[in-house]
């Protein structure tokens, strides 16, 4: 069972602590980077609710509204 503050492996956005920057996404499969060069290594997120913070950056990604239904193959 996961931890109910946590979203896998990368945590959620607190208010205060969390970097402000919210990117509005289309997709659950995330790419960041970091903002690239001085960045950090290309990861991939899975956005499981409305949004996902990257536990390297702190940006936070949140899904469009309507947005996500990308679960098949």
């Amino acid at each position: 069972m996961r931890d109910p503050d946590f979203t896998g492996y990368t945590p959620n956005r607190v208010e205060g602590v969390t970097a402000q920057e919210v990117i509005q996404v289309t997709s659950r499969h995330v790419p960041c980077d970091g903002g690239g060069l001085g960045g950090h290594p290309l990861i991939w997120l899975r956005v499981e609710g409305d949004e996902i913070t990257c536990p390297y950056c702190s940006r936070t990604y949140h899904l469009a509204p309507g947005a996500g239904d990308d679960d098949h193959h």
